[in-house]
Parts: C-alpha cells; structure tokens; sequence
C-alpha cells in the first residue's frame, strides 16, 4: 500500500477530473492549485533532510522570521478518534519548530496542548500525561514513550497503534514505526497483549473491518475512504477491508467497496450508487489510472452531475494503492462530467497534499 505522501500535479489529459479537498471542497479550472491554507500559515515540504534535522534539534526558522518574532505554523496531519470509534485525520496548524515528529505526536495526548483545538466529537488518544522522543533513520521512527503510555483501555489499544502509525508516516522519511516504553522495546502493547514485534506500517491496516469476510485467510487487505460526521460537516474515513485474494484487480475491488458502501451501523456512509460499474478494464499509465463508468457514477443524471464527495472518495481510495497519483475518469468512454457547481471537470484528478483540513 502506497502512503503517497507528495502531491504529484499533473500536467496533461483532458479525460478527467482535477479535485483537490480543501475540506470537502471540490475544485476546477485549468489550472491546478494547491489546497489553500488559513492565511496565518505555510507548508513545510517533509522531506527527509528536513524532518531528520527536526529530529537532531535543527531550527528552520529562517534569520528574518527570527529577527521579527514571526511564528509559522504548519499545516499537519492528526490522527484522532471521533464519536463512532474511528481513527480519522484532522489537519491541523502546528507551530513550525524543531521535532514535528514528535510535536504531532504530542498532539495526540489527551489534556494536552491539542485540547483546545479539537473538533466537536473528536477526542485524543494517548493517555494523558505522556511523554515521547521519536529517533528517525533509515526510514524508520522509534518512538519512546514514557510509563503514562501504558494507562489507556484495552478496547483502544488498536486505534493507539493506528493513530501514531498514520500520523508518522504522514512525513515522507518515515515508513515504518516501533515502539518503546521506557528505553524497552516493545514487542507487544502493554495493556491488551497485540502483537508489534515488526515494523508497524499503513500496510497494517486501518479501522479494520472484516465483517464481510467469509474466510479471512483468502482475502487481502485494501483501504477504501467513506463519509463520516453529517452535513455540512463531513469528513473522510479510512476503513481496511478485507476482499477475496481471486478479485480481478484491486482497483476493480475499491469500487466495489465504494458501491457496497460500509457496514450497517457503522455511523459512514458512500454517494457512490450501488450499481455503478465500470465499462471497461482500469487503465494505468505513468501514475495515472482512467476508469470509465456507467452513467450510475452520476448523482444527478438528468443533469450529468458527479458528487464531489464520490470523487473525492474515489480519489483518496485509488492514491493509497501503489504507483498510483491521479485518476482520469470517463462515462461511456466520453469526458462529459460536470461538478455539482456547474463546472466542467477536465484535468486528473490528484489527492490533496492534506485531508480533512476542518474547512468544511
């Protein structure tokens, strides 16, 4: 599973979409652009120079900044709990300092320095109190956390591992994570007994979900995005299914997880119809892939609309498989799609550098 951490903007094709997900924004136009940030903040590329020397104590203030006091912040990936258990990103402007490994790892302790910025229904998930050092080399993040770590309950043991798991391989040089507890390896979490000996990973899984497994031993595992929170305030979940090993392909098989839509009950929800199908095999081609659909991908067929969060969707699910960065999409071989704003959709559609950015 690829994390795809850079943006890639591409440059041609006239056969799809271009979204980018400021919140659950969707827009147009010729030319690409980034998401906007609040205009008090500005990005930090996560290059590994750059978060190995935040690691060793470098300061990336420039000289200027210094001089004037300015305190930048960076928009950030946290990984929280909402109000139905699941473990979802909220980008986040976090003070631009030394360590941003760390600092968003500080930010998910409970009644700590991300109390006050949580949103409605979102909660923390370190046990108060805990501290942490994060060691980066070659790609892998050891985290030490100090003895407060161990005081969680067991039931969130599991959304623990996946929320620093996720929030640290938002950052493009690290890949893999293990824990400690007080200078001690960890081989198995302290309070439920689950297995970490190896490196934990975006490969591993996240709000897993194998209700729909038969035989667990003949799937695999793909990650597929659906709709959590209620309108006008929705916000993107990852949810792991497990689907049979024998599929055709697995981009075929995300959209089938998008038509079936998540589990009864679940608090989610999919705008992709449930007999939305594709006409021909996916096509990939140097990072893009084009799906041409049956004219079910519309949310308004008389008007030949496509929801904005079908595409975004759609998008988030497709960039998290390997060697993928834009999707082209077609209805009946046509490029005739038109966002819910009137607007012809005519370039890749590419993931956004953040999601859920709380904009909504």
């Amino acid at each position: 599973m690829s994390k795809n951490k850079k943006v890639t903007f591409m440059t041609a094709a006239t056969l799809a979409t271009t979204v980018f997900l400021s919140g659950c924004g969707l827009l147009g136009g010729e030319e690409k652009k980034k998401i906007d940030p609040p205009q008090d903040a500005s990005y930090l590329e996560e290059s590994e120079t750059e978060v190995l020397e935040e690691s060793q104590g470098t300061d990336i203030k420039t000289e200027e900044q210094k001089e004037e006091g300015v305190e930048t912040t960076v928009p950030t990936e946290l990984y929280l709990i909402d109000k139905n258990g699941y473990v979802v990103s909220q980008t986040m402007n976090l003070p631009k300092k030394e360590g941003i490994a760390a600092q968003a790892l500080q930010y998910l302790v409970q009644n700590g320095p991300v109390t006050e910025m949580l949103p409605n229904g979102f909660r923390a998930v370190l046990p108060a109190d805990t501290q942490m050092t994060v060691n980066i080399k070659d790609g892998t993040a050891t985290v030490d956390f100090s003895k407060e770590f161990a005081n969680y309950k067991k039931e969130d043991e599991l959304k623990i591992l996946q929320a620093v798991t996720w929030t640290l391989t938002q950052f493009d040089s690290i890949e893999t994570v293990k824990l400690q507890l007080n200078g001690k390896e960890l081989n198995s979490m302290p309070v439920n007994g689950t297995p970490i000996s190896e490196g934990l990973s975006r490969a591993d899984g996240i709000n897993i979900d194998t209700e729909s497994a038969v035989d667990i031993t003949n799937t695999k595992a793909l990650t597929v995005y659906y709709l959590g929170g209620e309108e006008d305030s929705y916000y993107y979940v990852p949810v792991t299914k497990r689907v049979d090993n024998e599929a055709s392909d697995d981009i075929s098989s995300i959209i089938n997880e998008l038509a079936a839509g998540p589990e009864y009950g679940s608090g989610l929800h999919s705008e992709f119809q449930a007999n939305v199908k594709l006409l021909e095999n996916p096509k990939i081609d140097d990072g893009k892939v084009t799906l041409d659909f049956n004219e079910s991908i519309y949310g308004s067929f008389k008007e030949k609309i496509v929801s904005e969060h079908a595409l975004n969707t759609l998008v988030l699910s497709l960039t998290e498989q390997k060697g993928i960065e834009s999707v082209a999409v077609t209805v009946n071989g046509k490029a005739e799609l038109v966002t819910e704003k009137g607007e012809k959709l005519s370039e890749p559609v590419t993931r956004p550098e953040k999601v859920n950015t709380g904009s909504f």
